[in-house]
Parts: C-alpha cells; sequence; structure tokens
C-alpha cells in the first residue's frame, strides 16, 4: 500500500530509509516545514552551522572520514548561494554530499521573490546533478536517485532544490528499493585485456612506478588494502598526491612520498625517470605534471579511473582502463599472480639504487632554531607527539598544508582531509568539526594558517555548542605564506597585500567562544604546549608563533618541467642564494 505523505516528511524518511542519521544545516523560511518534521523525530541529529558554507565543509569532513555521504539543510537564496564554494570543492575532489536546499513556492519562481534564486543553474556546473522538485509525488524518489548518483561511479555533489509549496503538500512516499536508478550504471569492471597489457608491462619493466590519487581512497578500504598487496609483491615503489594521502602506509618499504609541485625530490625524479607509470585513482592535474611536455617523457603510462572524462584528458596514455580502483586491482592481482607473479627483479634493485642516491638529497631537511619556532619542526613535533593515536587531520590551505602532508605520516585512508583540487581557504576548521562528529572519540586536529582560520572561524560557535573537542592547530605567520612565498620567488619580493596587520589575539578569541586558547612562541615550550592541547577535552584554539618568512620546499616553480625543484638550503651542500633554495 502506497504511504501518503507531507513533502517534508518524505524529507526526513527518505534520508532515513538512506541510513543517513546526521545532517548539518542553517535553517530559514524556506525550510522551515522540514525543520518542522526534524524537531519531531529521533533518529537524525542536525548540528547547527554558523554558515552555510561551514555545512558543506562539515559534510565533507564527515563523508572523507566515513566514506558515507554527507548531508546538508540550507535555505533558499542567499542559504543555497553559500553553500557554492563547498559544493564546487566537493566535485574537484569527488567526495560524495547530499545538498537540500529550499526554495519560494512554485507559483512564485521567476518573479524576484524575496530569497529566491536560480539555484539549480547556479549550481549546475559544481554539482554531480541537481534537480528542483516541482510535484511532491516525485519527491522522495528524486532523493534516493541522488544519493545513488553522489555515491557511484566517481563520488561528487548533488543538489536538491525543493519549493516550500512541495514541502507543505502531501504526496506518495516512493520506497528506496523502488526509487529509479537504473540509467545511472557507471562501468566498475575495467577491461580484461588492457589490464593483461598492464600485467605485461609489470612484468617487463625496469623503472616503474606507482602512482596513486584520491579514487583509491573513494573506492573504499578494499582497494587500499589491494594497492598495499600489489606494490609490496612486485617491489614497485609508490607515490601519491595530495588527496590520496594514507592509501599506502608512510612507513610502508615502497613509500616515496608525496609528489608534485610541493612534493618530495625522489618522488618527482621517479615520475620523471621511470619507464612504466602505473596512475591508479589520480587525474594528472597541473600540480603534478608541471610542464605537460616534460612530463615524465619516457615512460608508458596506464591509467586507471572510473570517470572515462578524465582519461586522455590531459595526458595520453598507453593503457587506458575505465572501472572501479578495487575491481581493476583486483583483476590486476588475479591476472599477475596466474602468470607467475614475475617482476624484473634485477632491474628493479637498480632502480631503487638509484631511487636512494636521490633520497640522501633528504628534501625535508631543515635547520631548527633555538629562537623562533620553525613551521616544519612545529609539525615535526605534532607528529612524535600524536604518532599512534587515533587521529585524523583536516587543513586549511596554503604553506602549513605542505608542510602536513611533508611531516605528517598517514597509515591508513580516511585519516586526511584536505581541500586539494579547489583549495578552499577556509575548508579545514568546519571539515574538522565533521570528523569529530563522524568520529567523537578520536583526536581530530585541523592544522591552518591564521589567515585562512579566520574565513570560517565561526565555526568555533558549532564545536562549543555540541561540545566537539576539535584542535585548531595554528601556524602563525603573519603573512599570506604562501602567496608571500609565491611573491618573493616570482614576483621581485613585491610584497603586495600579503602582510596580515591587525590580527585578533586567538587566545583572547578561543575565551569568547567559550573554549581554550593556546599561546606558545619558543621552541623550548613546544613540546609542553602540544601536550596541554592534546591533553584538554574540549575545543582548542593553538597559537603557534612561527617564522613569518619561511618558504615551503620543494617547489616545482610555475612553467618548469616536474624534475626541476627548488629545494631549500638544508638539503644540499650546494645550496646558495638570497632567496634560501637551490634549482637542482
Amino acid at each position: 500500500m502506497t504511504r501518503q505523505m507531507t513533502g517534508a516528511k518524505m524529507v526526513v524518511q527518505a534520508l532515513k530509509d538512506q541510513g543517513v542519521d546526521t545532517v548539518f544545516g542553517y535553517p530559514g523560511g524556506a525550510v522551515l516545514p522540514i525543520y518542522d518534521e526534524i524537531f519531531q523525530q529521533n533518529g537524525i541529529r542536525h548540528y547547527l552551522v554558523r554558515h552555510e558554507q561551514g555545512a558543506v565543509h562539515a559534510a565533507e569532513g564527515y563523508a572523507r572520514a566515513t566514506g558515507k555521504p554527507g548531508v546538508v539543510l540550507v535555505t533558499s537564496g542567499p542559504g543555497a548561494t553559500n553553500a557554492v564554494t563547498g559544493l564546487t570543492d566537493a566535485l574537484m575532489d569527488s567526495i560524495p554530499i547530499v545538498v537540500l536546499t529550499g526554495q519560494v513556492p512554485t507559483f512564485m519562481i521567476g518573479s524576484d521573490a524575496f530569497q529566491e534564486a536560480d539555484t539549480v543553474g547556479i549550481t549546475r556546473p559544481c554539482t554531480k546533478h541537481n534537480w528542483l522538485v516541482k510535484d511532491t509525488d516525485t519527491l522522495s524518489g528524486i532523493i534516493h536517485e541522488a544519493f545513488h548518483v553522489a555515491t557511484s561511479g566517481r563520488p561528487g555533489p548533488v543538489l536538491i532544490d525543493i519549493p516550500k509549496d512541495v514541502q507543505f503538500a502531501s504526496g506518495a512516499y516512493t520506497e528506496k528499493a523502488k526509487a529509479s536508478v537504473s540509467h545511472y550504471q557507471p562501468q566498475v569492471k575495467g577491461d580484461m585485456e588492457t589490464i593483461t597489457q598492464l600485467v605485461e608491462a609489470i612484468e617487463t619493466a625496469e623503472r616503474p612506478v606507482f602512482y596513486t590519487g584520491g579514487g583509491v581512497v573513494n573506492s573504499g578500504p578494499g582497494a587500499s588494502q589491494l594497492l598495499r598487496e600489489l606494490v609490496d609483491a612486485t617491489g614497485i615503489p609508490i607515490t601519491s598526491t595530495l588527496m590520496g594521502l594514507g592509501c599506502y602506509p608512510a612507513s610502508g618499504k615502497n613509500w616515496l612520498g608525496m609528489l608534485g609541485m610541493h612534493g618530495l625530490y625522489e618522488a618527482n625524479l621517479a615520475m620523471h625517470g621511470c619507464d612504466l607509470m602505473i596512475n591508479v585513482g589520480a587525474r594528472f592535474d597541473d600540480r603534478i605534471t608541471g610542464r605537460l611536455d616534460a612530463f615524465s617523457p619516457k615512460s608508458r603510462k596506464a591509467h586507471i579511473d572510473i570517470d572515462p572524462s578524465s582519461i586522455n584528458k590531459v595526458i595520453r596514455v598507453d593503457m587506458p582502463i575505465i572501472g572501479d580502483v578495487g575491481h581493476v586491482l583486483e583483476d590486476v592481482l588475479k591476472v599477475w599472480k596466474a602468470r607467475g607473479r614475475k617482476v624484473n627483479r634485477e632491474a628493479i634493485q637498480k632502480w631503487w639504487a638509484r631511487i636512494e642516491e636521490w633520497r640522501k638529497v633528504d628534501c625535508l631537511k631543515y635547520k631548527p632554531s633555538g629562537k623562533t619556532i620553525r613551521p616544519q619542526h612545529a609539525l615535526d613535533r605534532l607528529e612524535a607527539l600524536t604518532k599512534g593515536r587515533d587521529r585524523y587531520i583536516c587543513t586549511e590551505v596554503g604553506q602549513h598544508q605542505m608542510w602536513a602532508a611533508q611531516y605528517l605520516g598517514f597509515e591508513d585512508p580516511n585519516r586526511w582531509m584536505t581541500s586539494g583540487g579547489l583549495g578552499t581557504m577556509g575548508y579545514g576548521t568546519p571539515a574538522s568539526i565533521g570528523v569529530q562528529v563522524a568520529h567523537p572519540d578520536a583526536l581530530v586536529i585541523n592544522v591552518a594558517g591564521e589567515a585562512s582560520w579566520l574565513m570560517n572561524m565561526q565555526e568555533m560557535g558549532t564545536a562549543v555548542q555540541y561540545r566537539l573537542p576539535v584542535k585548531q592547530f595554528i601556524l602563525n605567520n603573519e603573512r599570506l605564506g604562501m602567496v608571500r612565498q609565491w611573491q618573493e620567488l616570482l614576483h621581485g619580493e613585491r610584497y603586495s597585500h600579503s602582510w596580515s596587520e591587525a590580527l585578533p589575539d586567538f587566545v583572547k578569541l578561543a575565551e569568547a567562544f567559550g573554549c581554550k586558547g593556546i599561546l606558545c612562541s619558543d621552541p623550548a615550550d613546544l613540546d609542553d604546549a602540544i601536550m596541554e592541547m592534546l591533553d584538554y577535552d574540549g575545543p582548542v584554539i593553538f597559537d603557534c608563533l612561527v617564522e613569518k618568512h619561511e618558504n615551503c620546499f620543494p617547489m616545482i616553480p610555475s612553467g618548469e618541467p616536474h624534475n626541476k625543484m627548488l629545494l631549500g638550503e638544508a638539503s644540499t651542500k650546494d645550496a646558495i642564494g638570497s632567496k634560501g633554495a637551490v634549482m637542482v
């Protein structure tokens, strides 16, 4: 028998049927019927954020830390437009989220009504798909379809715009099992002929490398386990993009570290010098490739990706394999084992010897200071004092983000939440809240720069209200650090508007929010201050005053190939120059 209910009740029922127990949102007139239904039930917990952008980033953090889609509920007009940055961020980084927006009544659409915006038109470029619901009878089916689209194939954000009269009206509820989803069934099994070609290439390659990305994490924990088995069995070196950190353990014997613009020297040179590049769930973005015509010029390239549009989009490959990373790796392992588990071990041993020579450069080496805290040292100590804990790391965007990727080690997937493709300042604080909601007993740290942190600092109110003990670890250099670095190295030291001259007292700000504030400026006090942060049972704002003009190395300068890197002066005996770096 078909169940009749209001559109608002349908929303709550459909979310429950999808297994949703957490929603991040901000109420307004166009979604009050849904909020009224939320008030009258106990199965779904709603977290009131302080800004709609914060709601979407919190949902991203929740999704990234759990593998489940994050859910957002906001009102029409500015509520929806404030969500656009988060939607674009999720689209770029393939994060599954479902955003529900209120809309003015259907008969008022197009009349410039109060808090009306063309939400579907505005969000079409930054979602996998979006819907404007005009009939209550279709609402529940669309919600079920939206969850399917968000989580199938390459994950991403979807949006459902729900007019207020559709929420009030009654209609027939469509059960999850009866929802129309058959029209979107992305290919998950790779082509066996091409997979066999890849295995043949693995068997004979002399200088192979695995290049892995966020697609491994998105495919689920099984994909990471299969990747680890394949890497360890073949002895092939492995590197990762920013988004793929943790899919292979940082302590693993074949780990080269992160690659790319601020990647490790040995990882970038291995990518440049390899004869077989196996891309697993990465998209050849510009922060990895450097100058395209000089990118890994002598290698055969395989690309495993569930998104057909990513194949040959940037780099032409020899072995394109469309499919889910987990399914494809499973087949690669089966074929490789069936053919005798062969690799060119003598050649790979020589390849490793060459890599070890590159490692001697020690590209992350720095000279600690006895007077000021160097940001690398701060993250070194944070890593040492939190390693082995049930730890999740979020970041804002900038130098601190790259230092965190370089100096913090990740042993498992879904432990590292950062804004990769869009590079969204203000991402980390709300993302850390979403992670803490998902894992209430875990240690959740947001590594931040003071400029990025200020962009969504209001979400500390959310953390305090819901007693979420997130730790905000701010590397405060009183600068827009990455902007200042580029201005120093590439724009003749003309520091155009990259200094912050009116920063708040972060300790007093913490107290105003009702949480704990810690200030540290002396390297001798750093360990004790970090332990004070970790031991405090509540949210903390840690203001770590660091060297103001520190640069983040290695660095591939704009327009250079990925084997041309600037290294810090401590990394090589020959490093000289006024910029404290040398091109290698």
